[in-house]
């Protein structure tokens, strides 16, 4: 094991100095931050977000602010999805593409204001991105990081928990909707959002100052709930199918790939970044697509953390883009980015340290489909 060496290109969030107060163990980077990724006890973190309710420092979620007279004119021109029907205090799931139609990023895209959107971004620097195109197109818009951090509550009782610190109003905050509002003078949105399907929120701070006293106040009202810290957890993700930006993707992927092609609106205008190449590749087809591999074996391997070919018939067909031992389903399970020739339920193998090792593609998610 290795430490992460300290630099002044690597920040602490807002919640750092609570997050190891509550015992974190290890962290890694992620937007030029540090991010909790366990406290010391993988099992009971799990399983208190499948069955419980969990709390996460996730500031590593930057916010890129668009404000200006054509902001929304650039969130338009960024995502290959129509938002012309998107609401005030609503927020949308975007995959922002190159000019070739590849992912660069897939943020949730929020509308505060019809001049003033934040994208929620994954691990890229989409700052200098929407920042170029701005220039570029010659639109009179800011966009800058802001001072906006979230803290997740997931797990089937983060209801119960946001809700004895803001309300019962939140029960009814519809999937992917926000409202602003404050608790103890601390401005924070309540979004229903949140990487992953165990359902939950998160409380999006402004005001960097306030992060251990909003933790504080969620770590208080989530006592009777038995909450306590978590991250967003690797098992939970790949057995719920959800997607990992950068890691399940490559230079060269696209939305149709990944399953993110109901995100992609072809109609969208010709000044769309991407769209001209997104409906060549809707046109002929993908070459890839994204499913499931069930490795066989009933002892827990370790995790997958680099893509590992996969053959079929004694050809490579694509690769196994993760890999986890799922303690729901007691198998070795992962990611397929395969040729779309591949379906599920054909016998594949693994090459992983040398050895072939045999397992089933399917279909995803594996839990929750």
């Amino acid at each position: 094991m290795f430490a992460i060496s300290p630099n002044s290109r690597i920040r602490k969030s807002p919640f750092y100095d609570a997050t190891v107060r509550a015992g974190a163990t290890s962290f890694t980077t992620y937007n030029h931050m540090l991010m909790p990724t366990g406290y010391g006890d993988a099992e009971a973190e799990y399983w208190r977000l499948i069955q419980g309710v969990s709390m996460w420092d996730v500031a590593v979620e930057r916010q890129i602010e668009l404000r200006g007279r054509n902001a929304a004119r650039l969130a338009q021109i960024l995502s290959p999805r129509d938002l012309s029907a998107c609401d005030v205090d609503q927020g949308k799931y975007v995959a922002l593409c190159n000019h070739a139609g590849t992912i660069i990023n897939d943020p949730i895209l929020l509308k505060l204001a019809d001049d003033r959107f934040w994208l929620s971004i994954a691990d890229c620097d989409i700052l200098h991105w929407a920042r170029a195109i701005a220039a570029e197109r010659g639109l009179d818009v800011t966009v800058i990081e802001a001072d906006v951090s979230p803290l997740a509550v997931q797990g089937p009782k983060a209801d119960d928990v946001v809700a004895a610190i803001f309300g019962d109003w939140v029960r009814w905050l519809k999937h992917f909707r926000f409202r602003r509002t404050t608790i103890d003078g601390i401005p924070v949105a309540v979004a229903r959002s949140g990487w992953s399907r165990q359902g939950g929120f998160e409380l999006y701070l402004m005001d960097g100052s306030k992060g251990t006293a909003l933790w504080d106040i969620v770590h208080e009202a989530g006592a009777p709930f038995d909450i306590g810290p978590g991250y967003p957890n690797p098992c939970e993700r790949v057995e719920s199918g959800l997607l990992s930006w950068g890691g399940d993707t490559d230079d060269a992927t696209n939305p149709f790939e990944v399953r993110l092609g109901a995100y992609v609106d072809l109609d969208v205008p010709d000044d769309v970044v991407g769209i001209p190449a997104l409906r060549h590749i809707a046109e002929r087809g993908p070459g890839r697509h994204q499913l499931g591999v069930v490795l066989e074996g009933d002892r827990p391997s370790a995790p997958v953390l680099e893509w590992l070919d996969i053959h079929r018939d004694g050809t490579r067909i694509g690769a196994m883009t993760n890999g986890v031992w799922s303690r729901r389903m007691k198998a070795n399970i992962g990611f397929a980015l395969v040729s779309v020739e591949a379906r599920p339920g054909n016998p594949v193998s693994v090459l992983r340290d040398g050895e072939l090792v045999p397992g089933r593609l399917t279909d995803l998610p594996f839990i929750g489909r």
